[in-house]
């Protein structure tokens, strides 16, 4: 590996300067992205989905524990799996809760989803000695309605909104190319209005990647950070309006 070049302080005083003109330009091009993808539409969600979780089971409208958004990660571990995907365990080793409180007082929930029955991500969870929300989705069609298990003798192959063929076509056929069904990450976010909830946003392939502490995951949500610099007639003002019980 190589090291950066050794030079004076007055040089390295002049690429950091440069550097960072181009971070600021990336700041304000990340927070322009996330005003935009506040202002992304939403699909309200017509078919209710059954998951297991340590208090037995559970709907999709129980996950949210009461809050009014919800953020899935969706783990790769399959039923036949004996342990969960490293990368997805990597990941959901960084769940502290410290990011669950910050989110909490946002309003926002945080659970972890796998296709492997209960008996095995129960065992998997205790022997990584996880505490937050685990569920599986075992017998429901939550993982291929969402794009994360992929299995076209249920539906049409599709990740990260690309189709198989068009998956080939780019050079990213390691996505859907293998023995299916084939487990793949992601996050899928979703908004709770009433009774009534409703799929916001879902990231898969690299964008998964880009996660980090709360503010990160707040990012993708309909609401956002909640915070004053926000836009003040934007997504998040027509939600509280059309959720009076909202907690500011």
């Amino acid at each position: 590996m190589s090291l950066p070049q050794v030079v004076s302080r007055e040089e390295w005083l002049v690429a950091r300067k440069e550097l960072l003109a181009r971070e600021k330009a990336a700041t304000r091009a990340r927070d322009e992205l996330n005003a935009v993808r506040r202002r992304l539409p939403m699909v309200e969600l017509g078919k209710e989905y059954v998951f297991t979780g340590a208090a037995g089971k559970a709907t999709l409208l129980d996950l949210f524990e009461g809050r009014h958004q919800l953020i899935v990660q969706h783990f790769m571990f399959g039923p036949d799996w004996d342990a969960g995907c490293p990368s997805c365990t990597a990941a959901a080793d960084e769940i502290s809760a410290g990011l669950l409180q910050h989110l909490n007082v946002r309003d926002t929930t945080l659970a972890v989803i796998a296709r492997a029955p209960w008996e095995k991500v129960r065992a998997y969870q205790a022997s990584r000695d996880w505490n937050f929300a685990f569920y599986s989705s075992y017998g429901s069609d939550f993982n291929y309605d969402f794009h994360v298990t992929l299995d076209e003798s249920v539906l049409p192959v599709e990740y990260n909104y690309r189709t198989a063929a068009e998956h080939r076509a780019a050079g990213t056929e390691g996505y859907v190319d293998g023995e299916q069904p084939l487990e793949r990450p992601g996050h899928s976010c979703f908004l709770r209005v009433g009774d009534d909830v409703f799929h916001t946003y879902s990231v898969y392939g690299r964008g998964d990647e880009s996660l980090g502490g709360s503010y990160y995951f707040l990012d993708l949500t309909a609401l956002g950070r909640q915070e004053d610099w926000e836009e003040p007639k934007g997504r998040a003002d027509s939600v509280r309006a059309a959720v009076p019980d909202f907690a500011e």
